[in-house]
């Protein structure tokens, strides 16, 4: 059988020098971005992948938002936030058919100008939580090997399984509802980055005390798995905490929920409860795993989320056009959160006469936790409120 193929006439790509990437510009070869002013000498990885990736009318986009909302505002609104950066109040410039970006003096500069010193991203973010994670299950792993556990004394189990259960309860509902919700509402790819990596920061450890709970489940006969739930929902010492956690989430402004979970709660409760109560008993009471896990969350928010916090609030205290404005807004916030976060101190302190071996003094922990809170407002330049006093 013969098959007959039949030449086909099929048009040739005509090259007219107009397609993209045709001309040659003198940065055509460049290997680095340079539409942004690098913080340092040389642009960092970290700034190349970050800076201005989030596209920005009061930059680039002349032609305004591509999306909007359904009330007609589109993309990032600044008045998310009650705070100010130098450039917010200039006036819109007018589009119009040819406008371009001729005349286009309306960045809000001071909002991008801030740079995480954590420098995180993409990478960075998948690779320290593999270290943590992976440190934390050789921990359990080596425990369990070990028998470890059998050496925890009857009331030290019953305190982990209500009170460290319960702390779950904490890390999953700010990581989900107020970071995740913040990071969507800040106006910068950068701001974007820090907030989110914040937000896996918590749901990650709530993810690891929740494996935890079902590895003891496993390996103590007498481990109530769900008593977490009680302790949360009744028991007195955690009402505080939970209604201030609720409160937490319930912020429309995303400033304000980052500051008053990082500048206030973490401090004065986040810190107290790890490192002032679990830290301090927990070998006395043969237990040297349960530290270990919270203590990734510890390192997690003392030298990673409180690094950027400062950072980026340290800015707008010392703005160059809203300084006395944003001291004036944080020192309100102070005057709500941080009575608040006291009085939810003050409720776990019955936790501190549950174990065998007793921590130190609750009051000479809450001291040390307002210390600390004072040394944040000491490098964001603002005062001690009186409620402190508290």
């Amino acid at each position: 059988m013969t098959t007959t193929t039949t030449q086909r006439d099929l048009p040739k790509p005509e090259f007219t020098d107009a397609e993209a990437g045709a001309r040659e510009f003198p940065d055509s070869n460049a290997r680095r971005f340079n539409y942004f002013t690098p913080q340092k000498r040389r642009q960092s990885h970290y700034e190349d992948v970050t800076v201005e990736v989030q596209p920005d009318p009061r930059h680039y986009l002349s032609q305004g938002w591509l999306y909007g909302f359904a009330d007609g505002r589109g993309g990032y609104p600044l008045d998310w936030t009650a705070l100010k950066a130098w450039g917010s109040d200039r006036p819109e410039p007018e589009r119009f058919p040819g406008s371009g970006g001729r005349g286009y003096d309306w960045p809000a500069l001071g909002w991008h100008e801030f740079r995480d010193p954590n420098e995180e991203w993409e990478l960075t973010l998948y690779r320290y939580n593999a270290n943590v994670v992976r440190q934390i299950n050789a921990n359990i792993d080596t425990a369990r090997e070990t028998k470890a556990f059998e050496q925890w004394n009857r009331n030290w189990v019953t305190f982990v399984e209500r009170n460290i259960g319960a702390w779950m309860h904490v890390e999953h509902g700010l990581g989900l509802y107020l970071f995740a919700n913040a990071n969507r509402r800040a106006p910068t790819n950068m701001h974007n980055n820090a907030i989110s990596v914040n937000s896996m920061h918590r749901i990650r450890t709530a993810q690891d005390l929740a494996l935890y709970n079902l590895t003891l489940s496993e390996e103590i006969e007498s481990f109530d798995g769900a008593a977490h739930i009680e302790a949360w929902n009744s028991d007195p010492a955690w009402q505080g905490v939970r209604k201030l956690a609720e409160q937490l989430t319930g912020i429309d402004d995303w400033c304000e929920a980052i500051f008053a979970a990082n500048v206030v709660f973490e401090p004065l409760v986040g810190e107290l409860f790890r490192s002032q109560l679990v830290q301090q008993a927990a070998p006395g009471n043969g237990d040297f795993i349960t530290p270990t896990i919270l203590g990734a969350g510890e390192y997690d928010f003392a030298q990673r989320d409180l690094r950027y916090t400062i950072a980026m609030f340290e800015l707008l205290t010392n703005d160059r056009e809203f300084a006395d404005h944003n001291k004036a807004i944080m020192d309100g916030w102070l005057s709500v959160w941080v009575p608040r976060a006291i009085s939810a101190s003050r409720t776990l302190q019955p936790l501190w006469s549950q174990p065998d071996f007793k921590p130190p003094r609750f009051e000479d922990g809450l001291d040390r936790a307002k210390s600390r809170f004072s040394g944040i407002l000491t490098q964001l330049s603002l005062a001690e409120p009186k409620e402190l006093a508290q």
